[in-house]
């Protein structure tokens, strides 16, 4: 166990360095580390680069839980379906499907697509895979020959299904488990206070703690300032490189003070050298999306700031489909605003996840699935939208498009973003987050061989489904250069040069009126965490006055 930077991964990499270059393994034998955030099995992947032989490096796999688990079930998921095949329900799809249930419909319509329709929802992936090693002794026989040695990162977020799953999969393999309780910033999943605990029971483990030690953030208080943050005791104390600034949000002008801050991080990165990253946390998605559209825009005579923003995969994947679709065309009018108006559904239904569209929304969506059934649409609003429809439908078919993907890309999605209906805005707004057609993607060399062999993009809406679903499970190093927005929870696993922790005034609270003590107790989780991601500076900034954070 230990802290953030504390070593945890470099000792576990060289844990499984010693036990690869024992002698009474077998070549198919591996050491498997599996951990919850891409990022993070990116990461660990890369530090094994450096360190491990390339040799040893090819008998590492490193995985997350999801990617390991649906591995299993896909090849062997058969076994619990009386031979029939199991697929997976992406989650954009899922989202569309589930949006409008009651958590109790919710749990029965996941049982009901899978068991009806073999359709595995991603919250099912660690249930099932346990079901699955449970009821086969043979399964778990190989899987223990296969990995010898099993490293379990982030074990203290472990859900219950999860921690079944570990101890099926565990059952005649070596076990490492890497823990900080103070991380423990996921019980809104099922994470539990008592896992440390239940691991020590069912494995009665050698036990090591790192305790203070820090590699990540040398020569600075971030990790002393993170952990004084869960007692309360950081108030009115100085901290070497972190910095709690109260600002006063000037009337119609609220997030000036927030760029200046931004600004100044980016010329002391600058001096600093030419190889930074700079994360901006905040505690929200709704204050994200406020803060990405402040940042992009010039509205109090300050430059534009160019960001990457971690927003979920939903609304940007829902919206990649619909531009597919219209970059796919058909063959008349009428086909291609009719596919429009279908993904306008999924995309109204699924952009917020499993949080129910607005009212006027699902409106819209039934009304617009009465009309795919026969019945006329009879309000003023809905009619708009069938006319704006077919007036991008009719722009599809006097497209000239040119055969690079990219440019077409953004020329469908043009039409879209353009359009006075602010449905259709919205899908061309999501639509700028996908990022599946840089240079030398996959999904960009497949479109361009669709170009050359048909002359269009037939099956590009097929195309990018699978990429998406590729692009979930991809663990490819990411390059964390530049200016990375996202909220607290989303920054686990991640490190940055400098980190700015920023909240509101209204929106973007680090704490609810009246939180209670279980709300107060995550919010200094989540919090710890998100400093705890800066290497050499931490900035805070909360509102002035009675509005600043009682955290701070």
């Amino acid at each position: 166990m230990g802290g953030p930077g504390s070593g945890k991964t470099t000792v576990a990499l060289l844990k499984a360095e010693a036990f690869l270059g024992r002698l009474d393994l077998t070549e198919y034998q591996q050491v498997l580390f599996l951990s919850f955030a891409r990022a993070t099995v990116a990461r660990v992947a890369e530090q094994a680069g450096k360190m491990l032989p390339k040799l040893e490096q090819a008998r590492l796999e490193v995985n997350t839980y999801h990617g390991f688990t649906w591995n299993l079930l896909r090849s062997h998921g058969y076994l619990l379906r009386n031979g029939r095949p199991l697929s997976l329900l992406p989650p954009p799809e899922a989202a569309a499907r589930l949006s409008t249930l009651s958590q109790e419909q919710i749990a029965l319509e996941k049982a009901r697509l899978l068991e009806e329709e073999g359709l595995l929802h991603f919250d099912l992936f660690a249930s099932n895979a346990a079901m699955l090693l449970e009821r086969s002794q043979s399964l778990q026989r190989i899987y223990g020959n296969s990995y010898p040695l099993i490293i379990l990162d982030e074990f203290q977020d472990t859900n219950e299904d999860e921690w079944r799953f570990i101890r099926a999969l565990t059952r005649h393999s070596q076990v490492l488990a890497l823990a900080d309780p103070e991380q423990r910033i996921y019980e809104f999943r099922g994470a539990s206070a008592n896992r440390i605990q239940e691991f020590e029971e069912a494995y009665r483990p050698a036990s090591f703690s790192f305790g203070m030690e820090n590699h990540r953030s040398t020569g600075t208080d971030i990790v002393q300032f993170g952990n004084d943050l869960l007692t309360g005791t950081n108030r009115s104390r100085a901290y070497t490189h972190v910095s709690v600034t109260p600002y006063a949000p000037r009337k119609g002008m609220l997030h000036r003070a927030f760029k200046f801050a931004v600004l100044t991080a980016i010329a002391r990165l600058n001096r600093d050298g030419r190889d930074w990253s700079l994360a901006i946390l905040v505690p929200s998605k709704s204050f994200m999306a406020e803060v990405s559209a402040y940042l992009s825009s010039d509205s109090d005579n300050l430059p534009r700031l160019s960001h990457e923003v971690a927003f979920d995969q939903e609304a940007a994947a829902l919206s990649a489909t619909a531009i597919a679709a219209l970059l796919e065309g058909g063959a008349t009018a009428e086909i291609i605003a009719e596919r429009l108006l279908r993904n306008l559904c999924a995309h109204l239904r699924g952009r917020k996840g499993e949080k129910a569209p607005s009212k006027p929304h699902l409106e819209l969506v039934l009304a617009l699935e009465q009309l795919f059934g026969g019945q006329p649409l009879r309000r003023v609003p809905h009619k708009r939208v069938l006319a704006a429809a077919q007036v991008i439908a009719a722009q599809r078919l006097d497209l000239q498009l040119t055969g690079d993907p990219q440019l077409d890309w953004i020329a469908a999605r043009h039409l879209l973003d353009s359009n006075t209906e602010q449905v259709f805005n919205q899908i061309g707004i999501d639509g700028r987050y996908v990022r599946l057609l840089g240079k030398g993607s996959l999904l960009r060399s497949r479109l361009s061989e669709l170009w050359r062999s048909a002359g269009g993009y037939p099956g590009a809406e097929r195309l990018v489904r699978d990429a998406l679903i590729q692009d979930h499970f991809q663990t490819v190093t990411k390059d964390w250069k530049g200016i990375h927005l996202m909220t607290m929870h989303k920054s686990k696993g991640k490190e940055f040069t400098e980190v700015i922790l920023y909240e509101g005034v209204m929106k973007g609270r680090f704490l609810p009126t009246e939180a209670t003590a279980d709300r107060v107790l995550q919010t200094r989780l989540a919090m710890r965490v998100a400093v705890t991601r800066a290497m050499k500076k931490v900035t805070i900034l909360t509102p002035i006055g009675r509005k600043r954070s009682p955290l701070l």
